[in-house]
């Protein structure tokens, strides 16, 4: 017989009342205000106590900065002291500086650096939003110190646990629905579940929205369409209103998802060959929007993400169905974390973790005036249209670029554009020599 010892069970016993507290406070203060769409204001609370900790942050980085005399920008980097206003003899490593430059000028071009983080003039306390900082102060660094405890110690485990249970409760309660025969009951349950779900999952990202325009909402026999910087931009719109997704089939945890889900709604997934079938898509787009008792389409016309800073091309296929359009412009705040997913860069759990490690996810988002497609007006027209009016409302820079540079090469036919109009001006140039 064992040895009975009484520290173990005490702390048997503390563990127990400690999962016990943590749930509580989970289930009464987020999940259950998360099932009935409201807030306590905390949240909000949270991220004016981090602008206020941010400003004294960066002031007092630029103090000591100031300081220490740090200089940014060295074009002598080769220990040369030499008088700048002194005559001296050219040597071959003064022009290095500026050929760097002008080799850095044209790498970061305007389709190139919206692949990229944004880099914020002041710092967050993230160390991936400022990659020049230096230490300034032990005040400063210990500040650093008790945010990297606090993130990673309560915020993390707090969010995972709610990602979990956003999730499963989707994937078991969408299941269930989907036994209920098809009507107006039905589609109700469903709605609410998919609301309420999402809403888990934004508090798992501590994410601070501000919706505006709210008389815009996407209707039943619409499409939505709107800017793409990260895969939680659909947890963003969803979250407000319920939507049918687009994609493609997928495996594993996503694929258990993606079968729950198209239980309960009518979502349109495609098998990996069928999306290439521009007529297959677009035949079963019309077919979801003429019927007016299904849930609007959520379509990202840019079919890439795009680093929060602008928005590039719309690909036509969404725009000639010939639907009643509903722009939404989609904003992040950068100061509490990037949003942007560099998939190239990182996988889809590292990226989510990234999130849930961040302060937060703050961002805005407009409902514009539904859009009708012009007489005589194209579907490319029609795309660059809406595409001007979302990057207006939003901030954001208007491009013309193709998203599809983020992996691939430059399509023949703009090449020929380039050809053509390059033709055109010699030719011109030739005839005013005649």
């Amino acid at each position: 017989m064992e040895d009975f010892n009484p520290f173990d069970n005490l702390l048997c016993i503390l563990l127990g009342i400690s999962f016990t507290v943590w749930f509580t406070l989970l289930l009464v203060f987020i999940i259950v205000p998360a099932i009935f769409g409201v807030s306590f204001g905390i949240r909000r609370l949270y991220m004016k106590t981090l602008l206020k900790i941010f400003e004294w942050a960066t002031h007092r980085i630029e103090r000591g900065a100031k300081d220490n005399n740090h200089l940014l920008y060295k074009p002598y980097s080769n220990g040369d002291n030499r008088d700048l206003d002194s005559a001296s003899e050219f040597e071959m490593s003064d022009i290095f500086y500026f050929c760097r430059r002008g080799v850095e000028s044209i790498m970061d071009d305007e389709v190139t650096k919206r692949f990229s983080a944004e880099e914020l003039e002041s710092w967050n306390l993230l160390t991936r939003s400022n990659y020049n900082f230096q230490h300034i102060s032990l005040r400063l660094t210990v500040l650093w110190g008790l945010g990297v405890v606090i993130r990673y110690g309560f915020l993390l485990p707090l969010r995972v646990t709610l990602a979990f249970t956003g999730v499963g409760l989707l994937v078991v309660l969408t299941s269930i629905i989907g036994f209920l025969p098809n009507g107006r009951m039905k589609n109700f349950f469903s709605e609410q579940v998919h609301l309420m779900c999402y809403r888990i999952c934004v508090r798992a990202l501590t994410a601070i929205i501000t919706y505006h325009d709210s008389e815009n909402k996407p209707k039943n026999g619409g499409i939505c369409v709107a800017n793409h910087t990260s895969p939680i931009d659909v947890i963003i719109l969803a979250s407000d209103g319920c939507y049918a997704m687009v994609g493609q089939i997928h495996g594993g945890l996503m694929g258990v998802i993606q079968k729950s889900m198209v239980k309960a709604c009518p979502h349109i997934w495609f098998e990996r060959s069928e999306v290439k079938d521009r007529h297959l898509v677009a035949k079963r787009l019309s077919d979801h929007v003429e019927d007016t008792t299904k849930l609007p389409i959520l379509i990202f016309p840019e079919g890439t993400c795009i680093n929060n800073t602008s928005v590039m091309m719309f690909k036509k296929g969404s725009f000639e169905i010939g639907s009643t359009v509903y722009p939404v412009a989609i904003k992040y705040d950068p100061r509490f974390g990037d949003a942007f997913w560099n998939s190239s860069q990182f996988g889809m759990v590292n990226y989510l973790l990234r999130m849930m490690s961040s302060w937060a996810i703050v961002c805005s988002v407009w409902y514009l005036p539904p859009m009708t497609r012009e007489e005589g007006e194209d579907a490319v027209q029609f795309a660059s249209r809406v595409k001007a009016a979302i990057a207006r409302q939003g901030g954001l820079v208007d491009l013309l670029w193709d998203g599809g540079l983020k992996r691939g090469k430059v399509k023949d036919t703009f090449k020929e554009e380039q050809q053509k109009l390059y033709s055109k001006i010699y030719h011109n140039c030739s005839l005013s020599y005649k």
